[in-house]
């Protein structure tokens, strides 16, 4: 019992380090809240609705996204898509994600 539940933390910290490289890679392209949650559980990501809200206003207040509300409708949404920033910040991740599992599998190798 313990082992597992030591077992699921330590998982949900893997996939809370990679939380961020996904939400920004799915925001290549304009998307409100729940359109993106939809997109990254098609990608089969599963993220909380209570995670995904303020990890996109965090982004938003760290500058590396653009949002505007679209009150066309009678449900106004926010809709975010990467800047410029958000697109060489995305990049960088990418980059360091690719060394990371590079280095991962060498280590898996050795074993």
């Amino acid at each position: 019992m313990i082992r597992e539940k030591v077992l699921e933390s330590m998982v949900v910290e893997l996939r809370r380090g990679t939380q961020i490289l996904m939400v920004l890679d799915a925001l290549q392209t304009s998307q409100y809240g729940y359109s993106l949650l939809q997109t990254l559980e098609q990608r089969g990501v599963l993220i909380e609705a209570g995670t995904l809200y303020p990890l996109l206003r965090r982004l938003d207040a760290q500058g590396l996204l653009e949002s505007t509300w679209d009150t066309s409708e009678s449900r106004p949404r926010k809709y975010y898509q990467l800047n410029q920033d958000g697109e060489d910040i995305l990049y960088e991740l990418k980059k360091a994600w690719l060394s990371i599992v590079d280095n991962m599998t060498q280590l898996f190798k050795e074993d």
